[in-house]
């Protein structure tokens, strides 16, 4: 029911998460029990924002089973912060991705002005679903560390910003024409251990190919359960893809959505990544492998992460973002962090308070480390 021209004038060049082609694809193929919202907000008559959010109930059985006393900091906290937790959160941005994909300005607005009209539009939006159940937490989620401008708008609104990992991001040099000249512009140590990665997925019989849409829809099953080998490991699983997403996004992204496999020598995928061109730039996005055949010594992560590298330049893409996870061998590979913070909301105003606490005492978000592989 939103005005559809409106909407693509303020999403135009921006996130690709924002585009009504992907959200009308995530309507579709949406996780389980995750609801999707949408809101304009005007000014005078003029659009001057777009807001994407997604509901859903977070529960402590979300978390993996505790299996090791020397579980992280971080890990601990969150389970303790959890206990008994069975709420419902409305997230401004995407949970299916790293990054700001929750906002659109208009490119003449001034978000100082645009705010308030945000934080209204989710109050709304929150009332909206009360049917669906009372809603208690409400999440902007992944704002560039660096926005002053969003913190000091939302903090009279008893938002309260806390950091998490960064995303990292590998910055693409447009004389790179090949992963050769990538190659070449690293240091010797940097370029060999890349190298020797290949070197031992070549000896173990793997070959590298790329999955057209179609070989995507028929490989549908083998991708979902070498994703789900990666996703039941997390410590905290918010969402699981349903097994038609990757090959929908592969149907309506064409060339834009990369499907990289590694196959074994008896035919079998052993592991895939999946790289996104979002207009100038490129996502590191969903990844899968056999974990078993990982634990045994063979680099199929590492190897993966260096065919987005590869996809990525054969894209002409600017930049790369590899998301939060794993920030040594994504530093490794030139990769650099740009903060991101998350901000929180209660419903009920004075449980603010305890969510203050809450963000006060959890540890601080892992710091990626510093490696400096560029000649």
């Amino acid at each position: 029911m939103l005005n559809p021209e409106h909407w693509d004038r303020l999403t135009a060049g921006k996130s690709l998460f924002l585009s009504r082609q992907y959200l009308s694809l995530l309507r579709d193929h949406a996780p389980p029990g995750v609801r999707l919202h949408v809101a304009l907000v005007y000014r005078d008559g003029n659009p001057v924002a777009a807001i994407a959010a997604q509901s859903l109930c977070v529960r402590q059985d979300q978390l993996r089973p505790e299996t090791e006393a020397r579980a992280r900091k971080r890990e601990r906290a969150l389970r303790r912060t959890m206990d008994g937790l069975d709420h419902r959160v409305l997230v401004c941005g995407n949970l299916l991705s790293s990054g700001s994909h929750g906002l659109a300005f208009a490119d003449d607005a001034e978000p100082q002005h645009v705010w308030p009209g945000v934080t209204e539009a989710l109050y709304r939006l929150r009332r909206a679903e009360r049917l669906a159940g009372e809603t208690d937490l409400v999440l902007l989620k992944d704002l560039p560390t660096g926005d002053d401008v969003a913190s000091a708008a939302l903090h009279p609104y008893s938002y309260r910003p806390f950091e998490t990992e960064p995303d990292m991001v590998l910055h693409l040099d447009d004389r790179w024409a090949s992963f050769d000249d990538y190659l070449a512009s690293l240091r010797k140590d940097y370029r060999k251990a890349i190298k020797n990665t290949h070197k031992q997925i070549d000896d173990a019989g793997i070959s590298v190919q790329r999955l057209a849409a179609t070989e995507v829809e028929a490989e549908a099953a083998a991708l979902h359960r070498l994703y789900l080998n990666v996703q039941e490991a997390q410590s905290f699983r918010l969402v699981t893809l349903p097994s038609s997403y990757l090959p929908a996004m592969a149907r309506a992204f064409q060339e834009n959505f990369i499907t990289t496999g590694l196959r074994a020598a008896d035919g079998r995928l052993v592991g895939f990544v999946t790289t996104l061109r979002d207009h100038e730039g490129a996502v590191a996005y969903y990844i899968g492998y056999d974990k078993q055949l990982a634990a045994s010594g063979t680099p199929l992560y590492l190897r993966l992460l260096q065919c987005v590298v590869e996809d990525a330049i054969a894209a002409r893409a600017t930049s790369i973002s590899f998301g939060r996870t794993a920030l040594e061998p994504k530093a490794r590979l030139g990769a650099e962090p740009r903060g991101l913070r998350c901000f929180v909301r209660h419903r009920i105003e004075p449980m603010n308070i305890v969510v203050r606490g809450l963000i006060d005492i959890m540890p601080e978000p892992d710091l990626p480390p510093e490696r400096h592989p560029f000649k």
